[in-house]
């Protein structure tokens, strides 16, 4: 069975709009990440987004969090808070 932790951000109720300035600094990490084979998938969830969600494969949850820290969206209060869930994927 493969494990994952999903990080789940809440976004501000103004996430799309206030997110502009500060988008492709946060893809663009997200996107090292994936390359280095950490990140699985990621995005939004919700019309219009309340949370997004962003699937790790790590062996140390703890990188998780310099993920986090690094993140311009959580820097700017863009995601208002965060938590970081294990998840076995049978699918």
């Amino acid at each position: 069975m493969r494990k994952l932790y999903a990080l789940r951000y809440e976004l501000d109720p103004d996430a799309y709009a206030q997110r502009m300035p500060y988008r492709s600094e946060h893809l663009a990490l997200i996107e090292s990440w994936r390359e280095q084979g950490k990140i699985v998938l990621a995005g939004p969830l919700g019309d219009p987004p309340t949370y997004s969600i962003i699937a790790f494969e790590v062996e140390d949850p703890a990188e998780i969090d310099e993920f986090v820290a690094a993140d311009p969206y959580v820097q700017q209060g863009i995601a208002s808070s965060y938590d970081i869930v294990p998840w076995n994927v049978v699918a």
